[in-house]
């Protein structure tokens, strides 16, 4: 197993507060959380999410009967938020939000500018540290601090559709030369379907190419990180993938720009027959589609020969910003990551939880359409680098642009690749 596979992870977290965090009364200036007459400026994410007005609406009302405080929530698309979250950080404690959903791999260059609470204290006091997945943990913790509160977790696998499969005596595949042969069947014999979608604005669709075929996004020599995006290893799971909708054709043109967001409307439109997905979206995608239920199927995803690919594994922190309302910004994290709204989230969501004891609790851990999740999240999971410039990385697109350069026919597999790469180190020698 490398350094990129990740252990096994569990549910919603038990954050225990000190008085000193938010404590039982008083003004914000002496720690207390007396909330009258103030409002909390929360940026929760939408696009991969369930539909979270009625949870949020809810669980405002819960904080302001116990605070006396109003939450503003503000939805922000995770293709554009990065950027937002840069720019509002770079103009100052009164642009930012009091909370925010933080993606796993932004919370270090977040951190790294001074702009998140560390609350490890908070952690280590609430008997969490060994429960939490090392890799989550890690994700969130800079300089031995960490920046926040793990609140879900998610993998990506491949979903299918099972109805489609059996129709046409398609074996769900066990390796890239299989998953190829079973997007060209679907191609051929259900051309109205999109068989195998390959979104060029999804980071996250190419990775487990480039890890699958043993490349790395980037690696640290002599404590400087270096892009290895253009490797020899790299660049046959970019051309793996890319050939997919080159050769292949099993991908059309449309596509190429795709994010995530897009490729998950058209599964809630009966358009897809297979694609990388996310554990919680198999619940989405029927609950938008009815028609859907019962003829989904999930499978870990396929190594090139055998085995499984590394998938990302990642998920949201709920992080409080440097703004003059820390400790309500506390309460209301401690609300969202305990008790009922913790488990009501947890069910809405259908997200994976991010401690090892809860994960064991999941009721639903041996569903068909759960149990491929939970082995690529036990056995499959990988991270991007830990680099805090990462952060920026993500923020100009890197990866989407070097597979959509590809897939627009501007370059090839090769010189995609090491254009990106010099973007990459470019970034790491400014910031790192």
């Amino acid at each position: 197993m490398n350094r990129r596979v990740i252990a096994a992870t569990g549910t919603a977290l038990a954050l225990g507060l000190t008085a000193t965090a938010c404590g039982g009364g008083g003004s914000e200036a002496d720690g207390g959380t007396d909330g009258k007459g103030k409002t909390l400026s929360v940026w929760i994410m939408e696009g991969t999410n369930p539909d979270a007005k009625p949870f949020f609406k809810e669980a405002a009302a819960a904080f302001e009967k116990k605070t006396g405080a109003k939450i503003k929530v503000e939805y922000q698309q995770w293709a554009s938020a990065q950027r937002k979250f840069t720019t509002a950080i770079e103009g100052g404690a009164d642009q930012v939000p009091d909370v925010a959903e933080v993606g796993t791999t932004w919370v270090p260059g977040f951190a790294d500018k001074g702009a998140l609470v560390d609350v490890s204290k908070e952690v280590d006091e609430a008997g969490l540290t060994d429960d939490l997945v090392p890799a989550l943990k890690d994700a969130g913790t800079l300089g031995g601090k960490q920046y926040g509160m793990p609140w879900y977790a998610g993998v990506r696998s491949v979903v299918y559709r099972k109805d489609i499969f059996e129709k046409h005596k398609i074996k769900p595949p066990t390796n890239w030369e299989e998953l190829g042969s079973a997007a060209k069947t679907l191609k051929k014999e259900e051309p109205k379907m999109l068989a195998f979608p390959v979104a060029g604005g999804a980071e996250m669709f190419a990775t487990p190419f480039i890890w699958g075929a043993g490349g790395e996004l980037a690696v640290k020599k002599g404590g400087k990180w270096k892009s290895g995006i253009n490797s020899k290893k790299s660049v046959e799971g970019i051309t793996a993938y890319t050939d997919l909708a080159l050769k292949d054709k099993v991908s059309p043109a449309k596509v190429n720009t795709w994010t995530e967001k897009e490729v998950g409307d058209a599964w809630n439109k009966g358009e897809v027959a297979m694609s990388f997905s996310g554990n919680w979206t198999p619940k989405a995608f029927t609950a938008a589609n009815p028609d859907l239920k019962g003829k989904l199927g999930a499978i870990p995803i396929p190594g090139k020969d055998g085995g499984m690919s590394p998938s990302f594994l990642g998920g949201s922190y709920l992080s409080a910003f440097k703004t003059d309302k820390q400790a309500l910004s506390w309460e209301f994290i401690k609300l969202l990551t305990t008790g009922k709204f913790a488990k009501k989230w947890a069910e809405q969501s259908s997200y994976l939880p991010p401690t090892n004891t809860d994960l064991d609790k999941m009721p639903d851990k041996d569903n068909a359409l759960v149990k491929p999740f939970v082995k690529q999240f036990k056995d499959g999971g990988a991270s991007v680098p830990k680099a805090k410039s990462y952060t920026e990385i993500q923020a100009t697109q890197v990866i989407p642009k070097m597979v959509q350069s590809i897939l627009a026919g501007k370059s090839t597999p090769q010189q995609a690749a090491d254009k990106a790469a010099k973007e990459m180190d470019a970034i790491f020698a400014q910031s790192e």
